[in-house]
Order: C-alpha cells, then structure tokens, then sequence
C-alpha cells in the first residue's frame, strides 16, 4: 500500500508526477493557500507533507495527524513548523537550501535599483501619460555606483548580493553572525556591528533568517541612525523589521525608501505602505524563477519521498537540541 502526502500547493515542473509514481498524491485543489482547518483535515492520514511558508504546522497539528513521518518545506526558511514539536514526535524536517540563492540574490538588486532610482515612480508617472519631455529635475534619484552596501546577514544570499556590489564598485560592509574571511579576502567586505554599518550605508540589505532574536531587528532606534538619503531592502522575512517604525521612517522622510518583498504580517499589507511613493512592494517573489522554482520542487519532492524510503534526506534541518 503507498504513503499518502499531502501537497499543500500545486508545484511547477515534473516533481508532483515524481511523488505520484511512489506514493498516493493529495494536492491542494484551491488556487491559494490552505485554511489551518482544511490543512490539518487534508494532512488526515498522510505519512509526509510538502508544505509552503505559509502553512502553519505547529503542535496541534501534529498532535491531529500522528500519521506524520516527514514535513518537507518548499522554502529555505522554516519558520512556520514548531521544530521542537516535530523532534518530540520523530518527525524529520527538511528545506530546499542553496538553490534560490542566486535568484534571490537577483530580486535584492533588482529591488535596490528599482528604489534608488525611483523606477517604479517613474514608470506609473509616464504610463498615465504624464510625461510631456525631458526635465533636469525629473525623477531624480540615487546613484548606486560606488555607494556603500550594508549587508545584514552573509550567508549564501547577502553573499551572492555582495558579489553583484563588486560589479557596481561599492564599499561594501557586513554584519553577521560570525566574520567571514572568505568574504573579506574576496570582495574586501568590512566586518562591521549593526550599530556602526547602519549610520555608514547608502542602502542596507537583509539577509538574516528569522529567529526570536531578529524578530524588528530593525526597530525605531536603528531606522534612526540611517541616513536620511538611504534606503533599506528587505527579501528575508518580514517580521525582521518593525514594520510600524518603518512607515514613520519613510512617511517622515528620516529614510530615503525601502524595497519589500515580504511583510510583517504577510500577506496583509501594512495600510500605510501601499500609499507612500518612496516604497517598491513586491508580492514575496523572492525566488520566483521557473527554472529556481522547478528545482525548489523536486529537491522538496526528493527530501520527502527519501524519509519514506527509510533513507537520509538530502537536506534535513537541524532539530533543537
């Protein structure tokens, strides 16, 4: 008799025919996501789940689907499953690491860009039929060039972002949770405290995970200490920034703008955001390649059907200890 899986959305490419050569198949029938209830009453007698960010799997449900032997996540991140719930019941948890890397590391460019040079502004502005010439003051925006990058986080993507900077010739600076001599020697990054980078960036990039620790990382007394000409990307988690402080900055013009691509309380967007005009908000699309987004499906499809094989997932999360 095959495993039951559940999987929480349809996915691009060959994985879901993969899964159906091995195991019996649910896929979410809806085009968005699942409710908790109707989560937890799809996942009734399934052995594993291929589930998304948003899906919130914490102890209840696992309490409710004591069927579960694997929760493999179609993300880097796995903020939204209780670990500790998952090693009390043996559960294996695993992610899809590395492979959005470059593309994500594409999306943070795009945004800073985007922002520094007011693209969006500016193209709304012509595609309303404002535009009736050139003007030596219009839509002026921020040089990138040989401006300084802050870099919060040097993992595998602040890595890749500072890789892009070298091409721009930027100074680049970082805080992390641990120095990265490789990166100093190879990109000439410069270790700096949060406290220090965030005075000396021109725009300042998040790539941290999400934790208890990072939770409005930045909050009001760092938004304070940015200068008013800068601009701050986020394509990490939302939640990494009090978002709250965040408006006030931008409505107050105590920064220059910030590009989003994942909110606070995602997918409700702060009511403030949408109207301000030194903003580019983008709808989580982080890794949203086909070829990036394919891969993410098959490494999650190849880390669920493993576990059921009594094999070792190619990509486990480490449980708490």
């Amino acid at each position: 008799m095959k495993d039951k899986v559940l999987v929480t959305r349809k996915i691009p490419g060959p994985a879901l025919d993969s899964l159906r050569l091995e195991f019996e198949v649910v896929v979410n029938p809806h085009d968005r996501d699942l409710s908790y209830e109707e989560l937890s009453c799809l996942a009734s007698g399934c052995a594993g789940v291929l589930s998304m960010l948003s899906d919130r799997i914490d102890d209840p449900f696992m309490e409710r689907n004591p069927s579960l032997k694997v929760i493999s996540n179609y993300a880097v991140g796995y903020n939204n499953i209780d670990l500790r719930a998952a090693k009390k019941r043996g559960i294996v948890v695993t992610n899809t690491p590395g492979v959005l890397t470059e593309t994500t590391a594409d999306l943070a460019w795009a945004l800073i860009l985007a922002v520094g040079r007011r693209i969006w502004e500016a193209d709304r502005y012509t595609r309303e039929g404002h535009f009736s010439g050139w003007a030596p003051e219009l839509f002026l925006g921020q040089d990138i060039f040989g401006k300084t990058l802050g870099v919060v986080g040097m993992g595998r993507i602040g890595t890749a972002v500072a890789r892009r900077a070298a091409g721009f010739n930027m100074k680049i600076i970082y805080c992390s949770r641990s120095r990265k001599p490789e990166v100093e020697k190879e990109l000439g990054a410069i270790y700096k405290t949060l406290e220090t980078l965030i005075p000396e960036a021109d725009f300042i990039t998040l790539h941290t995970p999400l934790l208890p620790e990072t939770r409005h990382l930045i909050d009001k007394r760092l938004l304070a200490l940015m200068k008013p000409t800068a601009f701050l990307i986020n394509t990490a988690r939302g939640p990494i920034v009090d978002e709250n402080a965040l408006v006030e900055a931008l409505r107050s013009g105590k920064i220059a703008g910030a590009g989003l691509d994942v909110y606070e309380k995602e997918p409700e967007l702060h009511p403030e955001l949408a109207r301000l005009p030194n903003t580019v908000l983008l709808p989580h699309i982080g890794s949203a390649s086909t070829v990036t987004r394919a891969h993410m499906a098959q490494i999650a499809a190849d880390n669920l059907a493993a576990v059921l094989r009594g094999a070792s997932p190619p990509h486990p999360v480490k449980l708490p200890d």
